[in-house]
């Protein structure tokens, strides 16, 4: 006899649930199969992954993981949205970046985007790559700034580009309670991009005077976007932005705004990345961090984080841009999922230069198709109430308060960055990362994976470089790998051909495949041309092939048991041909002949340099 269960739906409903153990049990069994012979929770531990800040994804998370009530959206603590609707109204604002100096292209730009969904302008004002203060208003022209609200990055001096909107304002006739945006200012931002010392009178001159006349518009940004761009990881970038916006609490309430009235002047702008999983949990911790912060100040009810997701620049490559695409489209889809208000996707060919059309286009049509199609906003929080999201949310919030409390007991943010504390941890983050992309542990598809060597470049003009100083560094995921490929392309310049390897692949192709495809991988990513012809050689074949290739080096690719038996005598005919080095992909074994191993896990970018080093490519 079937027992008809609550819920109506009667399949297998006879079988009692499987317990944690069964599903363990069965996991052994795979990774036996596999070659890992392990039992109890360190099976499940062998499919589990690091994250950065201590954190570990688990390959199952059950009921049985149990994380604080996350409350309800728009009531502390917040966790589930600032707003109780979230974004089910009208979606999450579309914000476009723009940094041009010529006030009519920026113009044209502005109204074409503003025609085509975006819903919000985020303009580079002042400085070298940005408008004029004096071409702001022509930049403007034709825009209804009373329905676009517009937010201004105007460097370390914003004073210029902030009265000349609210002259626009008043110029144009916008009642001050209808103007709406961010004037951006950022004392802690600037301070650490520069390695200056943070100035506070402009900020809190600005922020008394929107919160007494400009209720729409909110003075300071608490910009975490340097600390993610020098390297931080996801904690640490909230353990700062945290950092950042208690001292912005401090000092408005030192000239007399009360603590509701500091935090409503307040915007936090966060990173979004293509781990849309970490990026949805990032924001609804920021969240729920903000108004622990503002419960302890006495101010429970204003903890609402106001909040602005950038897609990332640290992800974005040069080579292959193509695929940065995807990449902002999983990131836009986390921070739509994570509750932001406002989100910027960056143009796929954000690091190569200035933005083209098309480029804009894609990037603001990237949010238009998540909300209209995908229908990502018409739920309130629909990364609630999974286990996974919620336990990742409580473990990142835990680890991004502790780092908060090291910040505070170092004296607050200003003084971590005056004593070089922030830098150096984000410094040894960065360079744990960097080991980890260096060996493909984390892979960057198009750069150190499947790189495409012919593919054209995307030329773009170049933006105005910005005046170095003592600030963070701004880093990028491929750029040690785009080194390589950068000198691979001056010898392309120079010779009228790439580098080349010849892969000497031993015995049929159900044996050597899998590792001529890796090593073929791995020389591409550093702008060696891979030479895979014939198919198949052995010792009498190897030298007239490689002689054939134009090598100058080779790599052996086969089975463990064919080098035992093959790799000696193929690696003396290479040698007998002229090879200068001999690779052989797998790790050592109980065979000699060649050179250096390549294998997963081994220090690419190091090898390749010290080739590149030893054949002259300069």
């Amino acid at each position: 006899m079937t027992v008809q269960p609550a819920d109506g739906f009667s399949l297998a409903a006879e079988f009692p649930d499987p317990s944690h153990d069964q599903w363990q049990s069965l996991v052994e069994g795979v990774l036996r199969r596999s070659g890992k012979d392990v039992t109890g929770p360190a099976a499940e531990e062998a499919l589990s992954t690091a994250l950065g800040d201590g954190l570990t994804v688990r390959p199952l998370y059950t009921s049985a993981d149990t994380s604080a009530d996350p409350g309800l959206p728009g009531f502390a603590p917040f966790t589930r949205g600032s707003r109780a609707t979230g974004n089910t109204t009208d979606g999450w604002d579309v914000r476009q970046r723009h940094a041009l100096t010529d006030p009519v292209r920026l113009n044209e730009a502005v109204l074409g985007d503003l025609e085509n969904g975006v819903t919000s302008l985020w303009l580079a004002v002042g400085g070298p790559g940005g408008v004029p203060v004096s071409g702001l208003a022509r930049a403007l022209e034709g825009v209804y700034l009373d329905l676009a609200p517009v937010v201004l990055d105007a460097g370390a001096d914003p004073g210029p580009a902030v009265r000349e909107l609210l002259g626009l304002y008043e110029a144009r006739g916008i009642a001050k309670e209808s103007a709406r945006g961010s004037l951006g200012v950022d004392p802690l931002g600037q301070a650490a991009r520069a390695g200056t010392e943070p100035e506070w009178e402009s900020a809190v001159h600005w922020a008394r005077l929107c919160s007494q006349e400009y209720p729409g518009l909110r003075a300071l940004a608490v910009d975490a976007l340097p600390y993610h761009e020098a390297g931080g990881s996801a904690a640490e970038e909230l353990g700062l932005s945290l950092a950042t916006g208690v001292a912005c609490l401090r000092a408005l309430t030192a000239a007399g705004l009360s603590v509701e009235e500091a935090c409503a002047q307040l915007e936090f702008r966060y990173a979004a990345t293509a781990d849309q999983f970490l990026t949805i949990a990032k924001l609804r911790a920021a969240r729920r961090l903000w108004a622990r912060v503002a419960e302890v100040c006495g101010a429970p009810g204003a903890g609402a984080q106001r909040q602005h997701a950038v897609t990332s620049s640290v992800m974005m490559t040069r080579r292959d841009p193509w695929v940065n695409m995807l990449r902002t489209t999983l990131a836009c889809l986390g921070a739509g999922v994570g509750g932001a208000e406002s989100v910027t996707v960056l143009p796929f060919d954000h690091a190569l230069g200035l933005p083209d059309a098309f480029a804009r286009r894609i990037a603001r049509n990237t949010s238009t198709i998540l909300m209209e199609e995908s229908h990502l906003a018409r739920v309130t929080d629909p990364a609630g109430g999974s286990w996974y999201v919620e336990r990742l949310t409580d473990e990142l919030a835990a680890a991004a308060w502790a780092f908060f409390q090291e910040v505070e007991r170092a004296g607050g943010q200003a003084a971590a960055l005056g004593s070089g504390m922030v830098q150096e941890r984000l410094a040894a983050t960065w360079a744990a990362r960097s080991r980890d992309l260096a060996r493909r542990k984390e892979p960057v598809t198009g750069v150190s994976e499947f790189p495409a060597l012919d593919e054209r470049s995307v030329e773009r003009e170049p933006v105005p470089d910005a005046p170095s100083g003592g600030g963070l560094p701004r880093v990028r995921r491929d750029e040690a790998f785009e080194a390589l490929r950068a000198r691979s392309d001056a010898h392309l310049a120079a010779t009228g051909a790439r580098p080349k390897v010849f892969l000497a692949a031993l015995g049929p192709a159900a044996v050597h495949t899998a590792r001529a495809s890796f090593a073929a991988n791995l020389f591409l990513s550093g702008g060696i041309r891979p030479v895979h012809d014939p198919v198949s050689v052995d010792a009498s074949t190897a030298a007239a092939a490689f002689t054939a290739s134009g090598a100058r080096i080779a790599c052996l690719c086969s089975s463990d048991t064919l080098y035992a038996e093959q790799a000696d005598a193929v690696a003396s005919a290479l040698r007998t041909a002229g090879a200068e080095q001999i690779f052989l992909a797998g790790r050592p074994g109980e065979y000699t002949g060649a050179d250096v191993h390549v294998f997963a896990g081994c220090d690419v970018v190091a090898v390749l340099s010290s080739e590149l080093d030893r054949m002259g490519v300069a």
